[in-house]
């Protein structure tokens, strides 16, 4: 079963992008063109019903920029619901908030950076 970008959503991956949050804005601004560690990260990237911030294929590492609506409500226990799936398929969450993009981004990029590191080493074990 393919699970990844599935044609359906095609469209509403696209307006995500165009209309994404400032915070995801700015980080995507230090994600692209491989500037964390040589790898590449795409963003809006369907997996399975859900669509991602930020996924890097190689790693199977989802990034998660959680604005305000995911503290208010049913939000936390849906966030919990998607990512228990989506780990499932043996990805890793790296979620970050909002305001630790606005107020601490190179915070939010050391320690994406040891994440990272971490994955690395596990895949070479």
């Amino acid at each position: 079963m393919d699970v990844y970008n599935k044609r359906e959503q095609k469209d509403y991956r696209v307006s995500l992008r165009k209309d994404s949050p400032k915070a995801e804005r700015i980080l995507w601004s230090r994600l692209k063109g491989k500037q964390v560690s040589g790898f590449k990260f795409r963003r809006q990237f369907g997996i399975d019903k859900y669509i991602v911030d930020f996924y890097c294929a190689e790693l199977k590492l989802v990034i998660e920029v959680d604005g305000d609506t995911h503290f208010m409500g049913d939000g936390k226990e849906k966030d919990k619901a998607r990512q228990h799936k989506i780990e499932s398929y043996g990805m890793t969450f790296f979620r970050v908030t909002n305001n630790d993009v606005y107020k601490n981004l190179d915070g939010v990029l050391m320690t994406l950076w040891k994440v990272i590191e971490d994955l690395v080493k596990k895949q070479s074990a």
